[in-house]
């Protein structure tokens, strides 16, 4: 079975590479392509040295998998073409989500939750399937836990890390930090703004994309997945001045009181990595590397009767990179 990286170079692609051979994913060949300007890097696949390519049309010929994690204008340019040539593509970037034939899939939550479209048939391999972002993931995986309880409320804040800004987010943050730490002034051209020791709600005017494009994006991913089946939980994304992973707060309601231990039961059930009192909080550093998003046991608010606060963490890319290759292993055993 051979599958492509589409976007190979970017962060997301390099983790989905890493967790393709860490995870035991049955790849013979793991082909790297993106676009021009990356094309000729060396890197390696398996222990061994490889060079990422250039993509173009025979890029996906004869292959079973295509992941596409570079731009999602990218995905929207090549995705097609993979279709094309028989592969199953699974966008990890949001370009294809409006595709007639794009199916968002997160597979975790199948036993809580109908999916919100049929699973491919037996030797289907043309379909385009929507891996959610990780907020998305994390945001469907809280409202699908507590969805037999009918909350009254699910609210989210997303702490956004830099990385989701790339390579460029994370130079900046960390030249920013150098020069504030040296009274010098401080490079702005990803965000134009500081990132540095400082949390913001808003990019500066001159940054090239925007954060409440970044919040709304969470939000239609979330609708769009959930798709009125169960309520819809709100959500917003604040800028943290960290390099990776996803840490947020989540505030449930009920109509009726909930115990602690039926709600941790619930998170497990959706797949999160319940955190007792007595072990490390989750964070950005905890969270990192680990395969299922963290959060902490419920604690009841003091003001507001059945009311329960969360606090919990992800990696960004490697919740997200899971999510994918589930993705293509039910597409193997269906």
């Amino acid at each position: 079975m051979r599958v492509a990286i589409a976007g190979a170079t970017s962060l997301r692609g390099k983790d989905l590479k890493d967790w393709l051979e860490e995870g035991g994913f049955p790849a013979v060949e793991i082909r790297l392509v993106d676009e021009e300007l990356a094309s000729g890097t060396l890197t390696e696949v398996a222990g061994e040295p490889a060079i990422v390519q250039n993509v173009t049309e025979s890029s996906f010929e004869g292959l079973r998998f295509v992941f596409f994690t570079g731009s999602a204008a990218f995905t929207a340019q090549h995705g097609p073409a993979a279709d094309r040539a028989g592969a199953s593509v699974i966008d990890m970037t949001g370009g294809l989500w409006a595709g007639s034939h794009a199916r968002p899939w997160i597979p975790r939550l199948d036993a809580l939750i109908s999916p919100p479209a049929p699973s491919a048939l037996p030797n289907d391999h043309y379909h385009t399937w929507v891996a959610p972002s990780t907020p998305a993931i994390l945001a469907c995986s809280l409202a699908a836990a507590f969805a037999e309880l009918s909350p009254v409320r699910l609210v989210i804040v997303f702490f956004q890390p830099v990385s989701e800004r790339g390579e460029e987010g994370i130079t900046e943050l960390e030249g920013q930090t150098i020069k504030l730490l040296s009274f010098q002034p401080i490079p702005q051209l990803v965000f134009d703004t500081q990132v540095a020791f400082n949390l913001a709600d808003r990019w500066g005017a001159g940054s090239a994309q925007k954060l409440s494009d970044a919040r709304m994006a969470i939000a239609r991913e979330v609708q769009r997945y959930l798709a009125d089946r169960i309520s819809l939980p709100a959500v917003t994304l604040v800028q943290a001045p960290v390099f990776y992973g996803h840490a947020f707060a989540a505030w449930a309601e009920f109509n009726n009181p909930e115990s602690e231990e039926r709600l941790t039961t619930k998170l497990k059930s959706a797949g999160f990595k319940v955190i007792p009192p007595e072990e490390a909080s989750p964070s950005n550093l905890t969270a990192a590397g680990e395969t299922q998003p963290m959060i902490t046991v419920p604690e009841r608010d003091g003001n507001v009767a059945h009311g329960y606060w969360f606090w919990g963490a992800a990696d960004n890319f490697r919740v997200a990179s899971v999510n994918a290759t589930q993705i293509a292993e039910r597409l193997l055993a269906s």
